[in-house]
């Protein structure tokens, strides 16, 4: 069985937990996901099971949208709300046009620093096991892609944003260097991703949608249609024949006239059955074969 559905994470749940619900509820081992997320954080994360998982290399570069909140008055040693405070609170005298002027300086590329508590690797260790043992960190300042970051609202020492970004963004950083470069602390205090690659927030189910859907047979209902993977990639159907031979991992000609150099091949109209690359003409390499049973039906 192959599919994906885009959860909609609960607060408090690490991206793994949710991969061992969706486990439990399909009743496959096969299962990832498409971008972590924070405990902290909510929203989108696209879940992959079955052969489908090996399209994650696909994603792995893929914007991400979000919306949150920023308080101010102290830093904290996460970067964010479950941390513990670095000071005391302090007064925060800033208006909603320094803020917006400060934001400014954190869009396009920049260099950032991952937060302490973070999977970035110290001479292979990831960063967030030696801040629990409270040893020294050296982690080295990155670049990082923000298209957007707009301050959307402030009140009570807490600002909205609205924010789009490169993979290996940390918003956790964005809120704890704003608050640097306002002389006041400040720390992410909640997180939504509203968008990954294609998927949206709109679209989004809750593990709890999820399980009475496949309770009740209805698989399709919260699984996204093969077809609207990788929207940007063209889509070819194979006869018979050609999939048998894409199956076995052999070359073969597809009726492709898109110039792409990568296409997607379904056997039907909703069996994805391979990512083949061009070799010349209309000569295509499987690149990826995905397994040969069906795609996910609903029953009964």
């Amino acid at each position: 069985m192959n599919g994906l559905l885009i959860i909609d994470k609960p607060r408090g749940l690490t991206s793994h937990d949710v991969v061992n619900n969706v486990r439990r509820i399909i009743g496959q081992r096969s299962v990832g996901h498409l971008g972590t997320l924070d405990p902290l954080a909510t929203g989108v994360l696209p879940v992959v099971f079955g052969s489908l998982t090996r399209l994650a290399q696909f994603y792995s570069a893929s914007e991400k949208s979000y919306e949150g909140t920023i308080r101010f008055g102290f830093a904290t040693d996460t970067n964010d709300a479950e941390g513990h405070p670095l000071a005391p609170a302090q007064s925060v005298s800033v208006s909603i046009e320094d803020l917006r002027l400060a934001a400014q300086s954190f869009r396009g590329t920049i260099a950032q620093t991952p937060p302490p508590f973070s999977a970035k690797k110290i001479q292979g260790v990831p960063a967030y096991k030696l801040a629990r043992k409270k040893r020294a960190l050296a982690l080295e300042p990155v670049q990082v892609e923000i298209s957007e970051f707009e301050i959307t609202s402030f009140e009570n020492e807490r600002a909205a944003f609205r924010a789009r970004v490169a993979s290996g963004t940390y918003m956790r950083s964005v809120a704890h260097d704003l608050g640097v470069a306002l002389g006041c602390g400040g720390h992410l205090e909640s997180l939504r991703r509203t968008r990954v690659a294609e998927f949206k927030i709109e679209d989004a189910q809750t593990p709890e949608q999820v399980e009475v859907a496949w309770q009740a047979g209805k698989c399709d209902d919260v699984c996204v249609h093969p077809r609207k993977l990788m929207p940007d990639m063209p889509s070819v159907t194979a006869t018979d024949d050609v999939a048998a031979h894409i199956r076995s991992g052999r070359p073969v000609n597809l009726p492709d006239f898109s110039r792409a150099k990568q296409v997607k091949v379904f056997y039907g109209q909703a069996e994805l059955i391979a990512i083949a690359t061009r070799i010349a003409g209309t000569l295509f390499h499987p690149k990826i074969v995905l397994a040969s049973e069906p795609a996910v039906h609903a029953a009964g």
